[in-house]
């Protein structure tokens, strides 16, 4: 219950007892858009393309909740999946909490340390895990006690050399089950999935989702990707990873073409985004810049009509011109593990005025708070809520339809107060209601005692052709206490200039903007910026290895 209180006024004579279940979107979508194509694709896990409609799919979704209550599984049961994005997948998105019990998706790029934490905390039942991850299974395996695992591909268990006892074959479970069932309404409130942040500032931290949350979520990212039944969507977001974005259940329920990529590469994505006609797609700048990448490197270069919903980080203005060159459009959303998107950014009617630059400017924001959430940026010290101005800076509070605590974890003290959940974020909210996300709490650089952004360094920097990747961190420093350090990645072209001088003229390009005493003191230059499990530049791996660059 909100901090709030609640008030109860005169009953509805709605009926309030229809629950949110996720089984109902899948079943919609076969009653009504059973045609409509779901497509796989599987090579590069030794497989093929599967190419199926929602008719289909919501009898195997059937089947395989058949299979995990003859398998003992109970409401409540936390089922694990270690994937790709392919229908398999998909499907247990439906099928495990369609009998009550919880899918708790899995980093298949988490150690297996974490990945081992991760079972022991939420203890998981079993394993569902693609035939690709053999290796990753057992060694899970060795540390944890599975009541089943189930492998899914195909191969078939017949061609699978497995030391895992007890596992069954997905597609055998499927054929041996009954592609119907006589579903049971859950309580809305239950919790559906179980998903664990990346862990870059100590042990993964869980939040349990509902189908309620699913539900209200995914209909609002209608809205959001500005999707239709005449979409394509491409889930290029790994399932695993914040729910996925929630856009694959989004396009159930209006009856969208989904297309699954499975394992890809940026080429991979090109391909089938250009072979299936995909109209729709998210992802983080990281995916983006890689898939512009290989659209500069194609002999005929294609224009696109593609909606690509993009997060994770602040995509560079360079970067938003060359998608919108390749026709595709980039629909900036900020939000974080614990509430997927809590802000979108579409145009306001009353800024399509603006000139082409300035709308170059909002498009790079994070946008308006989505209806799910309450939003508001606060003075740290006073915890006073600041102004729409623009300019007043201050730390991100948000409530609504979010996380309200962590899985059985003490740290809910440190990022919840009441019924708001603080990210560690800094921004401001301007005068229209957009949002500009400033940096991390933690990623600020304080030299000298004054604050400089690190974000604001990053995409300026990406600005400058020479510039393939760059990130900037603050490091200790005897004198000013931190300074900013510039790591960058050259863009082929030009990796054969003298770093002196490429680092002149990268300076050269900052003093346009900022002032001296905020620039870097120097700019490395590296061939890779090591990235975290979900894609995005892991400032954690770089801090500790410049943490004595200054001295």
């Amino acid at each position: 219950m909100s901090e709030r209180g609640l008030i109860s006024g005169l009953p509805s004579t709605t009926n309030d007892l229809w629950q949110l279940n996720l089984w109902k979107v899948i079943k919609h979508a076969s009653r009504v858009h059973g045609k409509t194509e779901v497509v796989s694709y599987r090579e590069n896990q030794g497989g093929k393309t599967h190419r199926m409609n929602y008719s289909e799919v919501y009898k195997r979704v059937c089947s395989m909740s058949n299979a995990l209550e003859g398998l003992g599984v109970k409401p409540g049961d936390i089922i694990a999946v270690l994937g790709w994005n392919d229908h398999r997948y998909y499907e247990s998105y439906f099928s495990i909490p369609g009998i009550g019990a919880v899918l708790l998706e899995l980093n298949n790029r988490l150690h297996v340390n974490e990945l081992t934490y991760i079972l022991k905390h939420s203890k998981a039942k079993a394993l569902f895990f693609d035939d690709s991850l053999v290796e990753t299974a057992e060694e899970l395996a060795k540390n944890y006690r599975f009541d089943f695992t189930v492998i899914m591909g195909d191969k078939g268990l017949g061609k699978i050399n497995t030391s895992l006892e007890k596992v069954y074959d997905y597609e055998k479970l499927v054929s041996e089950n009954k592609g119907e069932r006589d579903w049971k309404e859950i309580d809305e409130k239950s919790a559906a999935t179980a998903c664990y942040t990346s862990g870059t500032t100590g042990l993964p931290k869980g939040v349990l989702f509902s189908h309620r949350f699913h539900c209200l979520e995914a209909i609002t990212y209608v809205h959001v990707a500005r999707m239709d039944v005449d979409d394509v969507y491409m889930q290029t977001v790994p399932m695993f990873h914040a729910n996925g974005w929630l856009l694959h259940l989004s396009s159930t329920m209006i009856g969208t073409k989904i297309v699954l990529p499975g394992k890809y590469s940026a080429k991979s994505l090109v391909e089938i985004m250009l072979r299936e006609g995909v109209t729709v797609t998210a992802g983080v700048p990281t995916i983006f810049n890689e898939v512009v990448k290989v659209l500069d490197g194609m002999e005929e270069r294609p224009r696109l009509n593609v909606k690509a919903v993009i997060a994770g980080s602040t995509p560079s203005i360079s970067l938003i011109k060359k998608m919108m060159d390749y026709g595709i459009t980039p629909i900036h959303v900020y939000g974080y593990t614990e509430g997927n998107f809590v802000t979108y950014n579409h145009m306001k009617r009353e800024l399509k005025a603006l000139n082409e630059e300035e709308k170059l400017k909002y498009l790079q924001k994070q946008g308006l708070p989505v209806w799910l959430v309450e939003f508001k940026v606060v003075n740290p010290e006073s915890k006073e809520e600041l102004p729409w101005d623009g300019k007043s800076v201050g730390e991100v509070w948000v409530r609504g339809v979010t996380a309200k605590e962590y899985y059985k974890d003490e740290r809910t003290r440190e990022y919840f107060t009441g019924d708001w959940f603080r990210p560690g974020d800094t921004g401001s909210i301007d005068a229209f209601g957009y949002f500009s996300f400033f940096d991390r709490s933690k990623d600020l650089i304080k030299s000298g005692g004054e604050w400089i952004s690190s974000v604001d360094l990053e995409n300026y920097l990406f600005s400058h052709p020479y510039v393939s990747e760059a990130t900037v961190i603050g490091i200790p420093h005897p004198k000013w206490e931190e300074r900013p350090l510039a790591v960058v990645v050259v863009k082929p072209d030009f990796k054969g200039i003298p770093e002196e001088k490429l680092e002149e003229e990268l300076k050269s390009h900052l003093l346009k903007r900022f002032a001296k005493w905020q620039i870097p003191d120097k700019i490395v230059f590296v061939n890779e910026i090591p990235k975290t499990s979900v894609g995005k530049i892991d400032k954690k791996v770089l801090k500790q290895k410049f943490k004595d660059f200054y001295h």
